[in-house]
């Protein structure tokens, strides 16, 4: 087994060019900051890594694996013709929220909208990155250009604080197709902060995963079942 260690430092340094026009839509600062880039790495990570790296997985800390992570890789055989990453829906209406000026001005939108006919955005706590795919992708090297966010970020309303999760998803209401959608098992979140905060309503719509549970999600420190 080899273990390689990245400077963090080194590939924020590589990093910021590449993301500094996304921050300031995507990052919860009123700012640009150095520093918050790391929060968009899977975002360019193809860009940063050698070329001998086609595949990668990354995920959140907070997670508990409930079978081997290797059957993850599987997925990737699984990817639909010009998807380049498999990630989850977020399972809290947290983008029903943040569209909400969008959803009024197109009151027939999917956008926001749960699963299984919505678009309820994505959760990046477990995500694969076919990194020769997006390297090859025309079509997702584009959304990356600074002209092409602030596109997006005006025609959605759009402003966001989780990084990455945020560009995937407002990226994924415009070019679904770059996305292969994992099963709710592969990253369960646990999360209910938003039942509390004027969604119970719906809540359940968004948070319902059939199926045994391969990966749990305890995101905004929501704890873990114990075996």
């Amino acid at each position: 087994c080899q273990v390689i260690v990245h400077d963090v430092n080194e590939l924020t340094e590589k990093l910021f060019p590449i993301v500094e026009a996304m921050q300031k839509h995507f990052s919860a600062g009123s700012g640009t900051y150095y520093s918050d880039s790391i929060f968009f790495l899977s975002v360019a990570m193809h860009r940063i890594l050698p070329r001998e790296i086609t595949q990668i997985i990354q995920v959140d800390l907070d997670l508990k694996y409930k079978t081997n992570i290797r059957d993850l890789f599987d997925e990737f055989d699984n990817f639909p013709e010009g998807a380049v990453i498999g990630i989850a829906r977020e399972m809290q209406p947290v983008y029903r929220h943040t569209f909400w000026q969008y959803r009024r001005e197109n009151p027939q939108t999917k956008v926001g909208e749960p699963p299984p006919d919505g678009l309820p955005g994505f959760n990046s706590g477990v995500l694969l990155l076919n990194l020769e795919a997006m390297r090859q992708s025309k079509l997702y090297n584009q959304v990356l250009e600074p002209t092409m966010v602030q596109k997006l970020t005006e025609k959605y309303h759009f402003k966001g604080h989780l990084g990455d999760q945020d560009f995937f998803t407002m990226v994924g209401m415009e070019h679904p197709e770059l996305f292969h959608v994992l099963d709710c098992t592969w990253n369960r979140q646990l999360c209910t902060w938003w039942r509390d905060h004027g969604y119970s309503d719906v809540f359940d719509q968004y948070f319902k995963c059939e199926g045994e549970v391969k990966i749990y999600h305890g995101n905004c420190n929501t704890p873990i079942p114990e075996d």
